[in-house]
């Protein structure tokens, strides 16, 4: 079966960053490897339907929340692949050879099946030391423990992630949830680079926003209720 790929990303307003964004798709549409782009919108007041408008994406509401929006743009997707993306996360151009390669191939048997799924490398749009830590530390968390975050990207399966059971409605961490019930041997990590904007690093911290996230990760980890992680994450 030809490999049918949608675009699913979540926004609430996002108009700042979507356009990066959603730039590096139109190459992929040209191609035929991207069907369609489904932006799913949690009630932004700012200029973000518009411009998801004027691209031509299709729109979707839901409730606010990422794991709540991801569900219901996989739902509304018709592609046999979805590659969930932030709004605020830019592929590099890289990206479409490498996704077309994987596809190719999955098609020649290389792998088992077709229920696979990836992840791109983390980067950080910012050009300080601090940043280039933070990368090398995902890399070494995504190499050691196969857990890359939503800011990076993943790209899954229908059947996979239909498997798993999707997306759930979790006001945080709801990326680690899904990817830890994918099988370690189904995730791959692409060498193509994902940049996220540094927003909100810049704005905390990068050290005490690193910390945070850590923090957070760990009380996943310990079974602390993600509502519960939410309100300490603010």
């Amino acid at each position: 079966m030809r490999a049918m790929l949608s675009v699913v990303i979540p926004t609430l307003n996002a108009e700042e960053t979507l356009t990066r964004t959603l730039a590096p798709l139109v190459p992929a549409a040209v191609r035929g490897l991207v069907q369609e782009v489904i932006v799913v919108d949690g009630g932004s007041t700012d200029r973000t339907l518009e411009i998801v408008e004027a691209a031509g994406a299709k729109l979707v509401t839901a409730p606010k929340g990422r794991g709540t929006q991801m569900a219901a743009g996989a739902k509304a997707a018709r592609g046999n692949w979805l590659l969930f993306l932030h709004g605020d996360t830019v592929l590099e151009p890289g990206w479409v050879s490498e996704v077309e390669k994987f596809f190719e191939q999955i098609e020649s048997g290389r792998f088992r099946d077709h229920e696979m799924a990836g992840a791109f490398r983390f980067a950080l749009d910012d050009f300080s030391g601090w940043a280039r830590l933070i990368e090398r530390m995902v890399a070494l968390r995504c190499a050691l423990m196969r857990l890359p975050y939503g800011d990076q990207g993943l790209l899954v399966n229908r059947r996979l992630y239909d498997r798993v059971g999707g997306f759930r409605e979790m006001p945080l961490m709801e990326d680690v949830d899904l990817v830890r019930r994918i099988p370690r041997r189904r995730l791959i990590m692409f060498r193509t680079l994902a940049v996220t904007s540094p927003a909100r690093y810049l704005k905390e911290g990068f050290f005490a926003r690193s910390m945070r996230n850590l923090f957070c990760l760990t009380l996943y980890y310990l079974r602390v209720p993600p509502r519960v992680i939410a309100k300490m994450y603010g």
